[in-house]
């Protein structure tokens, strides 16, 4: 885009004009400034964490050579228009959620949660030894940008609920905060998905636009109020039982580092992954303690009927889906292998060891 496009798109000014004008990075001095737009607000709870550990880290590996500076949801461009900036080189990265542009390339939905399908362990094992990176660049290409896993929300509530669920027919004609897959499984189910950012679910849970709401976990779910606008929180997490976050780099600008320095950019990556699966584990338990004790909120269990109904669903779902295209079918084909062949160990090895943990073991 050149300065005189960039003005011609202005519409009264603003940072997002000034930074159009160029793809390049600035510079100063011989150090290099990218800059890096989330699609959730700056205090977001942990969810900003993988994007200002990135910076930091960025920072410190170049000596300040090489610096990120951090831009929250709406700085520059909308939150939902994140990618978009980030193609058309208004923006230099970007740190979203991938089901957000799962309506662009629809395979990218698979980089998502898949419901039913794997944790966010298994989930990175899959990037890194399964396959899934390689698949995710290809889908990313796409876009015309550079793909890092980087962060996971780990399992997630199945949703808050202003009324209760007792079986699967209670879904019916609810208007729910969704999307990826789980959205559709629950269209299945006779509800409305609703595609709303993050900011503003509470707002619309408490006006009643939307009957119930997937988010986060209970430290986001806490510090954004969910638990005064909503009355039951319903588990398992079925409809994402893992939720990468991911970093996007515009192609030009990443073909433009040097071999150090894109190695420091994905090593940073896999650093901020690692720090907010960390991070979301230790404040979710500590957040699910108080909204059980202090703010009294009902966690529901969906009964086991409602769960196969939802499974049976999810199956139908999740294969058409898979069906509507080569991608789609290529990255769905190497999630159920890889989830077919993890499955038998993770039962074997981390359920049995917590089913035994809760044989009233005294420590």
């Amino acid at each position: 885009m050149d300065r005189r496009q960039a003005l011609r798109t202005a519409t009264g000014g603003g940072l997002s004009t000034i930074l159009a004008a160029s793809v390049a990075p600035a510079f100063a001095q011989g150090r290099k400034e990218l800059r890096m737009q989330m699609t959730w607000p700056k205090n977001s709870p942990a969810l900003a964490t993988g994007a200002t550990t990135l910076a930091e880290f960025v920072t410190k590996a170049t000596g300040g050579a090489l610096t990120i500076k951090v831009y929250g949801a709406n700085e520059i461009v909308p939150a939902l228009q994140t990618m978009d900036a980030v193609a058309a080189g208004t923006l230099h990265m970007g740190h979203g959620y991938p089901t957000y542009w799962g309506g662009k390339v629809p395979a990218i939905n698979f980089l998502g949660p898949l419901p039913f399908g794997i944790t966010s362990q298994e989930q990175n094992a899959w990037f890194e030894y399964g396959g899934g990176q390689a698949l995710a660049d290809k889908l990313y290409a796409k876009l015309g940008v550079k793909f890092f896993p980087s962060g996971n929300t780990s399992v997630q509530a199945a949703g808050w609920y202003n009324k209760e669920i007792n079986s699967l027919a209670d879904f019916k004609g609810k208007k729910i905060r969704a999307g990826g897959l789980g959205g559709k499984v629950l269209q299945a189910a006779g509800a409305t998905p609703v595609q709303l950012a993050l900011g503003e679910v509470p707002q619309a849970l408490q006006s009643g636009a939307i009957d119930a709401a997937d988010y986060v976990g209970p430290y986001n779910d806490m510090a954004f109020g969910l638990h005064k606008v909503a009355k039951y929180c319903y588990w398992p997490g079925w409809m994402e039982p893992c939720g990468a976050l991911d970093c996007f780099v515009n192609h030009k600008v990443w073909d433009d580092l040097s071999a150090s320095e894109k190695e420091i950019v994905r090593v940073g990556n896999e650093y901020a992954n690692s720090r907010v699966l960390s991070e979301f584990v230790a404040k979710n338990a500590q957040a699910y303690q108080e909204l059980v004790n202090v703010h009294k909120v009902q966690m529901r269990m969906l009964s086991d009927d409602t769960l196969r109904g939802l499974g049976a669903l999810a199956g139908e779902v999740i294969r058409a889906e898979a069906g509507r295209d080569a991608e789609s079918k290529e990255i769905f084909e190497s999630l159920t292998k890889f989830r077919a062949m993890v499955m038998p160990y993770t039962k074997i090895s981390e359920l049995e060891f917590m089913r035994a943990r809760l044989l009233d073991v005294k420590l």
